[in-house]
């Protein structure tokens, strides 16, 4: 199967990726669902709702600080460094994430939709105040901080920059990512669950225009049975295994 794969990926016209959290899982980050979840030990409607952040921020901040110091030292794996090496080499065309580690970007993708924000950045829940805290610098110095973090701009209270249950996800990086899913000719569907809308929208959307899917799981998940290739294990050891594949498909 896994040779089938690199072949199609190889010679994909329009390639995209769809991630979520279990691309991210050999990074030591936790995914959400599932033994080991972080949902396992924190209540979502306590701390990933705007009515938790209205009823305690000051709870909601200390579970997203907590979740950005052991984040900020993860490092990018073997499938998001896969992914940016399919880019570099012309064949991927996006990739379109629901994780908000900064891990592709880390890993050299360009083109990254996120879909659900980036726990690096910042916004004013009353102006239209934006900061991303690496790139500005101050990571260290607002985790170091006791209070409730305040806007420069208004003074109002701060937020993090991601999308809570309940929340529309940002309309720009939908219509964006719907948009490629319909250009694209093939899909790489790696570590989500699909279970989660409308980000799980895209791969249907994808088969709906005539599209092919490969899925990468350890799991079966709510778009296996779309799936036209199935590779069942790591996201890392299968994306270096293809990547391996694929290179040998391209120089023949």
């Amino acid at each position: 199967m896994i040779e089938e794969a690199a072949k199609l990926i190889a010679h994909s016209r329009f390639l995209i990726a769809f991630t979520g959290a279990g691309i991210s899982a050999e990074s030591g980050i936790p995914t959400f669902r599932g033994h080991g979840g972080l949902w396992e030990n924190y209540r979502v409607e306590e701390v990933a709702t705007p009515e938790a952040f209205r009823r305690n921020p000051s709870l909601v901040w200390d579970f997203y600080k907590m979740r950005i110091r052991k984040m900020k030292d993860a490092k990018p794996n073997k499938a998001h460094l896969a992914l940016a090496e399919l880019e570099k080499m012309g064949i991927l065309k996006a990739v379109i994430t629901q994780n908000i580690d900064d891990l592709h970007r880390r890993a050299g993708s360009e083109n990254v939709i996120e879909l659900h924000g980036n726990i690096y950045r910042v916004k004013c829940t009353s102006c239209d105040y934006r900061e991303n805290l690496k790139e500005s610098g101050r990571l260290d110095e607002f985790l170091d901080e006791g209070e409730l973090p305040g806007c420069p701009k208004c003074g109002s209270l701060l937020r993090p920059d991601v999308v809570w249950f309940g929340e529309p996800l940002p309309e720009q990086a939908l219509d964006e990512a719907f948009n490629l899913a319909r250009r694209a000719d093939l899909c790489l569907v790696i570590g989500t669950s699909a279970q989660v809308f409308p980000a799980a929208y895209i791969p249907m959307l994808v088969k709906d225009e005539g599209g092919r899917i490969i899925e990468i799981n350890p799991d079966n998940t709510g778009i296996t049975h779309l799936a036209d290739i199935i590779l069942r294990g790591k996201a890392g050891e299968i994306m270096d295994g293809l990547l391996k594949k694929i290179r040998h498909e391209v120089r023949r």
